[in-house]
């Protein structure tokens, strides 16, 4: 990707923090501003996107990385996710090592580094899992529009023909840029990611080992450091602009003029006042206490609170509150703050930062009070606690009939515990947050959880509840998981940032495309129902992936079934029901009116009738899907199949693919009995 070529714009300092755009390395004009050590002040680079030609960037993605990512199907997409998750697996010292000086401790580095890799490689798996090996998404079934049925349409998915937008936050320099990265690049769409200024070395450098790596195609990924400038001026209605910060900012991004002009799509992901619940059940000496109290403890200093999950509001039933406190000053007091590389807790991202926090917490202590903690003051272990952005833990106990702590934030190692008198009460409390990220609900009280759960959905993106079955295997209230929503209603941005294959298909078009049968099985690769067949002499299990065409077909019959056949198959099976077994007690069932065939006796005979039995192409069949018994078998009906290659999927780096073929079993007036789809492994060359 790229051949690593670096240029100077304006006789730049060599100071200054690098971006990679159309191809090549090049650094901003003028001095720039100053990036610090969070630990020791000092300076790391400095940073500055004057002279970078935002619009060209933009060209650069679209002409170049989008086109060369389109050439390829989503498994390979996938692929190559793969192979760049494993190359900076190997490369994750190096990531540390700068994740350092943003204050994170090993075990916050992990967090961010670790979280963001692992996020590359559930999309490769995801992709070539849930996705086809094809450019084209195909969502939904067929929808029929016609009695005759030669008038149809289907959705299809298709990448948009821009560039993805990423601007990002300062608290995941790592992790951030990935999650956003790879469901675009699975989609077929190029990233340019813009790095918050406090952490984009860090940024810098992970880039810097996607690009030296070669995997990805040139043109998918680019960076620019310092400010986004007139960027979003050169936006179109086939970009998507994501963003993670400010609930202020992502408004005024939102409101941009080329963005309602385009009407672009945009997916923030900004301020949360996340809650954790405990449940009445959850007293002292209980699993479910201890849980709420560590979970607590750890979501106020992991990252140093600066987590656009971690809880920031802890509701406790009133007459627990004064317990919670008590546990979780024990835990608190034992936290040690300093040096990332010794400590407990590092510092903050920055001075400017801690400022900040504050500022905020003297709002907070408006409506609240001090439980552990001193905002102005703390005990650092091996660091200078002025020099770097230290902050002592700061747990607060408040009145959540106050407004503030449900509107101010303070994005750091922060928490307020506020008491709840009733489910129902509890309930609103958390709507007050106007829309959250994340909640959770530790209870071991299922009802409990329920009420919670349903009554704080319509406010969150996603719920966890903590219990002792679960906690062992739990990735806690803070980790956003790529196979899940990562975004929440309202305040927090309205926005999906991952979300599984959701998050790749918000970077395609889904389009209704109105067509005949014959048609859109040509757009599609899939057999629609209504589309010619073709049948020759060659029975198409004979046939390798290299041979096979969809449409290929084979009609096999007829084969009259017995009553001899029921019985033997009742005695074989142990399957009997009495609509198969007892001839006066069928006739009274009004769905039967008498004996009828197993529905798994119908499916044994078709695949006798449709099965070539010879060693050959078709290596196993491995499921079925879609089965539906449409019409009752009696003894003396006849039975046909007509089976048809549907879909043909090659799998990478094997030497076989997936065919899906639609299985039609008929009975002699020619009405549907059953209709499934066969999944059989082939080869992709004959023998």
């Amino acid at each position: 990707m790229g051949n690593g070529a670096e240029s100077n714009a304006g006789g730049s300092s060599p100071g200054l923090l690098r971006s990679y755009v159309g191809g090549h390395w090049q650094r901003g004009a003028g001095d720039g501003a100053p990036v610090c050590d969070a630990v020791t002040g000092a300076e790391v680079a400095r940073v500055s996107s004057d002279g970078i030609d935002m619009a060209a960037a933009l060209d650069h993605g679209r002409r170049v990385g989008g086109p060369a990512l389109r050439e390829l199907t989503f498994h390979q997409r996938a692929a190559l996710l793969k192979a760049l998750g494993s190359h900076l697996r190997e490369h994750r010292d190096e990531l540390y090592a700068l994740s350092a000086r943003t204050g994170a401790t090993r075990g916050d580095s992990k967090f961010d580094v670790d979280g963001g890799i692992g996020v590359l490689l559930a999309y490769a798996s995801k992709g070539k899992r849930e996705l086809p090996n094809d450019t084209v998404y195909i969502d939904g079934e067929v929808e029929p529009l016609s009695k005759g049925g030669t008038f149809v349409a289907r959705h299809v998915a298709t990448p948009l023909r821009g560039v993805a937008v990423q601007i990002n936050a300062f608290n995941f320099p790592v992790w951030g840029p990935l999650e956003k990265l790879a469901p675009a690049f699975l989609a077929g769409m190029p990233s340019l990611i813009k790095p918050a200024s406090q952490t984009a070395y860090l940024t810098e450098k992970l880039v810097e080992l996607i690009v030296e790596s070669g995997i990805l195609p040139e043109g998918s990924l680019q960076l620019v450091c310092g400010s986004a400038g007139d960027l979003l001026d050169h936006v179109t209605e086939q970009d998507v602009v994501s963003f993670t910060g400010s609930a202020d900012t992502a408004r005024k991004l939102r409101s941009h003029p080329a963005i309602v002009r385009s009407a672009v799509r945009f997916n923030a992901e900004a301020d949360s006042l996340n809650c954790s619940i405990l449940g009445p059940d959850a007293t002292p000496g209980t699993a479910e206490f201890d849980l709420y109290v560590d979970q607590l403890v750890t979501e106020m200093t992991v990252k140093a609170g600066q987590k656009c999950t971690a809880i920031r509001r802890a509701f406790v039933p009133a007459a627990l509150l004064d317990d919670v406190a008590e546990a979780a000053r024990q835990r608190l007091a034992k936290v040690t703050v300093g040096d990332p590389a010794s400590a407990d807790m590092g510092a903050l991202a920055s001075l400017e930062q801690r400022e900040e926090v504050r500022r905020s917490l003297k709002a907070l202590q408006s409506a609240a009070t001090v439980v552990f903690g001193d905002p102005e003051h703390v005990e650092v272990a091996g660091a200078d606690a002025e020099r770097g952005a230290f902050l002592s833990p700061v747990l607060l106990s408040g009145d959540p009939a106050r407004a503030e702590p449900h509107e101010v934030e303070a994005f750091g190692p922060v928490s307020t515990l506020l008491p709840y008198t009733s489910t129902q009460q509890v309930v609103e409390f958390a709507a007050r947050g106007k829309g959250s990220l994340a909640g959770s609900v530790v209870t071991g009280d299922k009802e409990f959880a329920r009420e919670v759960v349903l009554g704080a959905a319509p406010w969150h993106g996603r719920l966890l509840v903590l219990d002792a079955d679960d906690a062992r295997e739990s990735t806690g209230h803070g980790s956003p998981m790529p196979q899940l929503v990562h975004g929440g209603p309202g305040r927090a941005g309205g926005g999906e940032e991952m979300g599984g294959i959701r998050g790749v298909l918000h970077h395609m078009q889904r389009t209704a495309v109105q067509a005949s049968p014959a048609v859109l099985t040509e757009v599609t690769g899939r057999w629609t129902q209504g589309a010619p067949r073709t049948t020759t002499d060659v029975h198409p299990f004979r046939k390798s992936l290299a041979e096979l065409r969809v449409g290929d077909a084979v009609v096999a019959g007829p084969r009259t079934v017995t009553a001899e056949d029921v019985a033997h198959f009742a005695e074989f099976t142990g399957d009997t029901f009495y609509a198969h077994t007892d001839e006066a007690a069928a006739a009274e069932n009004p769905l039967f009116g008498g004996i009828v065939a197993h529905g798994y006796l119908v499916v044994s005979l078709a695949a006798g009738l449709f099965v070539s039995p010879e060693p050959g192409p078709v290596l196993a069949n491995y499921g079925l899907e879609n089965l539906r018994f449409l019409t009752p078998v009696k003894p003396g009906d006849s039975l046909t199949v007509t089976l048809t290659c549907k879909q043909i999927t090659p799998r990478e780096n094997a030497d076989y693919g997936e065919v899906r073929w639609d299985a039609d079993v008929t009975n002699a007036d020619g009405d549907s009995v059953a209709k499934y789809d066969v999944l059989t492994l082939v080869a992709k060359e004959a023998a």
